[in-house]
């Protein structure tokens, strides 16, 4: 297979990224004024044997676009051994005038640069235009060890199980910073109405103890590989506030396939502390609360396959159950007397009951609308060239832009006879 790694990078022009709104408040960004984890991440992809083309997608603030793309691609230029394109608002512009011409309207919200489901649709659609026959999709604050990783990654893809159902998207699992795959969450007296931590480490231990490949009930995000036959036929939600990968793995299940779990493909996830426990709560009660009503409004579509809460036991089941409003809304008070950021909690409990639960019940069913205009979407990409050749210029030509500097430093020190080295042309690497 010819996969393509897709790493959506987040930047922010505050030193507290916080976002502004559901869909564009991330877990973390990284300030203009710092590296991040993005060189690190790098360093490790660079010791991966077979790593062709790699895509960095840039999201930021409208305000900042052009030096958060300027960043990233500093920090790429850094890694002239691998093959790096980074593609941001620009790009997302070409696409989005591309589908007007094809008569496919606006999609900005739907595929671009807001959101985490948003993000990913976009990678898919500029795999699609690329000719790429598989995605692995990674996370800017993750390191890799083991040389052996993509060839892993793209184990059992394509391929059939032994009762002839096919593997099309599959996912490892994280290794944290302690070194072990169980989550860390704390089994403490303000956790009893939310023991997340607890099922998911049930879960995994099951999984990892039976063989190599086995239907997955979780997934990694950040270590997700998937085949062109299910990205061309199945969005991401952009709808979500986070947890689109899980998310995914249901609305797979509801469109007639499922996620495989490998047991010998890891990573290690390390991203820089949370700078506030209530808000990352926060977007988990948007989520919850939204999957919960999209699953319920699933079962009143006659072309969905039924997925149970009872199906997906000991997790995520227990979230997706009724009841799930009232867990929250005590979690989040318990939590603002035992916790750090009080107020943040206790906002969250609120949402529980307001803003939360109205934007469930608004939106629960777009993903399903959308989904009637994906495949056809991305049929309409598939090789597109004068998209391919816009998308390849412009690359090209930033690329050119930020090295031009470089160069002529290079230059400047090789004539005061000082040789600095070389850094290595850009390169897109399509499929052809």
């Amino acid at each position: 297979m010819n996969p393509v790694i897709i790493v959506p990078t987040f930047v922010s022009a505050r030193r507290r990224g916080a976002g502004s709104g559901v869909l564009t408040t991330y877990d973390h960004m990284t300030p203009l004024s710092q590296p991040g984890e993005l060189p690190r991440f790098l360093e490790s992809l660079a010791g991966v044997q077979g790593v062709g083309q790699i895509i960095l997608l840039v999201a930021s603030e409208p305000s900042i676009e052009d030096q958060a793309n300027e960043k990233v691609q500093q920090v790429a230029a850094q890694f002239p051994q691998l093959s790096i394109a980074v593609m941001g608002a620009p790009d997302q512009a070409l696409l989005q005038q591309r589908l007007e011409q094809l008569g496919m309207g606006r999609l900005n919200k739907e595929i671009g640069l807001a959101g985490y489901g948003a993000i990913r649709n976009f990678g898919l659609a500029i795999a699609n235009v690329l000719g790429f026959d598989a995605v692995v999709f990674l996370d800017d604050d993750e390191v890799i060890d083991d040389p052996d990783f993509l060839r892993k990654a793209m184990y059992g893809l394509g391929k059939l199980t032994k009762k002839g159902i096919p593997i099309l998207v599959k996912t490892g699992y994280y290794f944290n910073s302690e070194g072990s795959f169980l989550s860390k969450s704390q089994d403490k007296w303000y956790n009893r109405f939310w023991q997340q931590g607890k099922a998911f480490n049930a879960w995994i231990s099951k999984a990892m103890r039976g063989p190599r490949l086995s239907r997955s009930n979780h997934v990694c995000g950040g270590c997700l590989a998937m085949h062109k036959e299910a990205f061309k036929r199945l969005s991401f939600d952009p709808w979500i506030a986070r947890g689109e990968d899980l998310d995914y793995l249901l609305n797979l299940r509801m469109y007639g396939s499922d996620i495989w779990f490998d047991n010998h493909w890891n990573l290690h996830h390390l991203p820089p502390e949370t700078e506030s426990e209530g808000t990352r709560f926060r977007q988990d009660i948007f989520r919850w609360l939204y999957e919960y009503r999209k699953m319920e409004y699933s079962r009143t579509q006659i072309d969905l396959m039924q997925v149970r809460a009872s199906s997906l036991e000991p997790y995520p089941g227990p979230f997706l159950q009724p009841g799930i409003r009232r867990r929250i809304r005590l979690t989040a008070l318990l939590r603002s007397f035992a916790r750090p950021d009080k107020k943040a909690y206790r906002k969250a409990a609120k949402a529980a009951t307001g803003e939360a639960a109205t934007y469930a019940e608004r939106n629960c069913s777009k993903y399903f609308e959308f989904q009637f205009v994906w495949p056809e979407v991305m049929a309409r990409l598939e090789n597109d060239q004068a998209l391919r050749s816009a998308l390849i210029q412009s690359v090209t030509q930033r690329y050119a832009e930020v090295e031009a500097p470089r160069r002529e430093g290079r230059i400047a020190a090789q004539a005061a006879g000082i040789d600095p080295g070389m850094t290595g042309e850009i390169q897109l690497n399509v499929a052809e």
